[in-house]
């Protein structure tokens, strides 16, 4: 069986810059290991945007200039960096909370074989349930998993109102206190 392991938007932006919370600080450390302990396919989603962020839909209702492709908020957290340095992995820039490339991406990944996916990442509530999401509905016969203790949300609210939206889509949420 092949294991995927979709790393979500651990981007500066998120961790500790524009959009950054003390949760999702506190969180990079259990990514970082979950990473270096993952053996199998590993994805990693960037929030991608650019410098005309303020213009679009997104940035009307969120205007907040974060992951503008080629600025320091755009890269990965250092720790999450260090942690794939040696693995290979398929990068996944996105424009939108949720990668409609994923699913495709993965199919090939997998080829024949049984598979079951678990996603880690920020921020739950937006990006990481929008993800978990189009995976299951892809997926339907596959395990999905989302590790809570390897994601943050906007708010702690908000991370445990996705946490429960996920369980009642079939997605397996691990890793709760």
């Amino acid at each position: 069986m092949k294991h995927i392991l979709v790393v979500v938007d651990i981007q500066k932006d998120f961790v500790d810059g524009a959009l950054g919370t003390a949760e999702a600080v506190a969180m990079v450390g259990n990514a970082a290991e979950k990473i270096r302990a993952f053996d199998g396919e590993i994805f990693v989603t960037y929030d991608t945007h650019f410098a005309d962020y303020m213009e679009t839909a997104e940035g009307a209702k969120l205007p907040v200039p974060h992951c503008i492709k080629g600025t320091d908020g755009w890269e990965l957290d250092a720790a999450i960096t260090a942690a794939l340095d040696g693995k290979a992995y398929t990068a996944v820039e996105k424009l939108t909370f949720g990668s409609t490339a994923l699913p495709a991406l993965v199919r090939e990944a997998v080829g024949e074989e049984d598979f079951d996916i678990t996603l880690i990442g920020l921020c739950t509530d937006i990006c990481v349930v929008s993800n978990a999401l189009i995976l299951k509905a892809n997926f339907p016969e596959k395990e999905v998993y989302v590790d809570a203790a390897c994601c943050a949300g906007v708010t702690v609210d908000t991370h445990n109102a996705a946490l429960a939206t996920m369980k009642m889509c079939q997605i397996n949420v691990v890793g709760e206190e």
